[in-house]
């Protein structure tokens, strides 16, 4: 097992690579000029762009540009972001840790309630309880996010005045900036940090502001996999073995349940791993609807303003985020199945 998972080390670092090659590639497009916005840490330093040109080589052959980059995005020097008015690393790590939260608890809902559906639906297969759960995922998949948003929004906030959008009450929110000293950001979340700090309202009123935002993701992402495992479910119990078993008087529960729902789970933890690592790269249409100001509501005003180092750092953060997923779902694979082990 260990070294399987050397293995796919090494392999994902030529991955990581090519991904960096990648976005390189499409950075070299724009011209020098605006390629220099991504070095430039202050608006006072635009009107240099021609000094900054010569003086960091972006006429250099391609190489060579591309490892000088390298070695500025390692140190940290990712740009300066005119949208959040900060340098991009620091912009990163304040819009980081509010999309981070949403989907904390988006991510486990989903593959949750998307396998235990689609167990459900692939055992009891064109029953009334099937036809629920599939009229469930084709309303669910083919409704566009950002309708679906503003449906609950109106339903909830607009109509029974519940459930707010934002991150936190702006009252809570002052009183954190004035008192420092009273209220630590542990981990920069505030529903883990209002537990911390004795501050169970700070804590609720964060949660209320996450109900509409996860339901909204959890109705749209999880019909995809609630109907790949249905239909992995049902090959897995349609095969001779588990006939046969059955056949015999075998217990029901520990077939569907302990075996055919475990061969189920390898085409469901692709699509699970892939799921995570979209939902981390934050909705844009939830993060803008519910006025949550995470990486998603920060990529979509870059993308408006073309706030070019802005893009280019989180397609890296996204390139890295799906190599690591990718990674734990190859150890996944081995753990659900030995026999890729030996491969």
């Amino acid at each position: 097992m260990t070294t399987y998972i050397i293995r796919r080390f090494l392999f994902l670092a030529f991955v990581l690579f090519g991904v960096s090659v990648l976005i390189f590639s499409i950075l070299m497009t724009f011209s020098p000029e605006r390629r220099a916005m991504a070095y430039v840490k202050s608006p006072q330093q635009v009107k240099d762009l021609p000094i900054i040109v010569k003086q960091l080589g972006l006429d250099d052959p391609f190489h060579i540009q591309y490892f000088r980059w390298i070695r500025q995005v390692s140190s940290g020097n990712w740009g300066y972001s005119f949208v959040a008015a900060m340098p991009v690393w620091d912009a990163f790590w304040y819009y980081f840790p509010i999309t981070l939260e949403l989907n904390l608890y988006t991510i486990p809902i989903i593959i949750i309630f998307g396998i235990w559906l689609g167990t459900v639906s692939g055992i009891h297969r064109d029953t009334w309880v099937d036809h629920s759960t599939r009229i469930f995922a084709i309303i669910g998949w083919s409704l566009p996010t950002f309708l679906f948003a503003l449906i609950i929004l109106m339903f909830f906030y607009g109509y029974f005045n519940v459930f707010p959008p934002g991150i936190i009450d702006d009252g809570f929110n002052v009183w954190i900036r004035e008192n420092p000293d009273q209220f630590k950001r542990y981990t920069y979340l505030y529903t883990l940090d209002g537990l911390l700090n004795g501050r169970p309202d700070i804590t609720l009123d964060a949660i209320s502001r996450l109900v509409m935002p996860v339901f909204t993701q959890v109705v749209v992402v999880v019909a995809i996999l609630l109907r790949v495992m249905r239909s992995s479910m049902i090959e897995e119990i349609s095969k001779d073995n588990a006939i046969t078993a059955l056949a015999k008087g075998a217990d029901h529960h520990t077939i569907y349940f302990k075996h055919a729902r475990k061969n189920a789970l390898i085409p469901v933890v692709t699509v699970a791993g892939w799921l995570a690592a979209y939902s981390m790269e934050g909705s844009i249409a939830i993060e803008y609807i519910f006025n949550r100001q995470g990486i998603g509501w920060w990529l979509a005003n870059a993308a408006i303003s073309l706030d070019l180092p802005v893009l280019m750092g989180i397609c890296l953060f996204f390139g890295l985020v799906y190599v690591i997923i990718n990674l734990i779902l190859d150890i996944l694979y081995a753990y659900i199945d030995p026999r890729i082990r030996l491969n």
